[in-house]
């Protein structure tokens, strides 16, 4: 019989100021079309399931 996860939770913790050793951030404007899309997304796909 298979399993099915209906529910996934994800916790996670963001520390201003963090190691940065491994490689140099991203410009600060790639950061905010990425989110920008990101959102734009999530967004279209709620609207979807709302659809339904």
């Amino acid at each position: 019989m298979p399993v099915e996860i209906r529910e996934l939770q994800i916790t996670t913790t963001v520390q201003e100021g963090g190691n940065t050793s491994s490689s140099s951030p991203a410009p600060a404007a790639g950061n905010d079309d990425m989110i920008a899309k990101c959102v734009e997304q999530v967004l279209e796909i709620l609207k979807e399931k709302t659809e339904r």
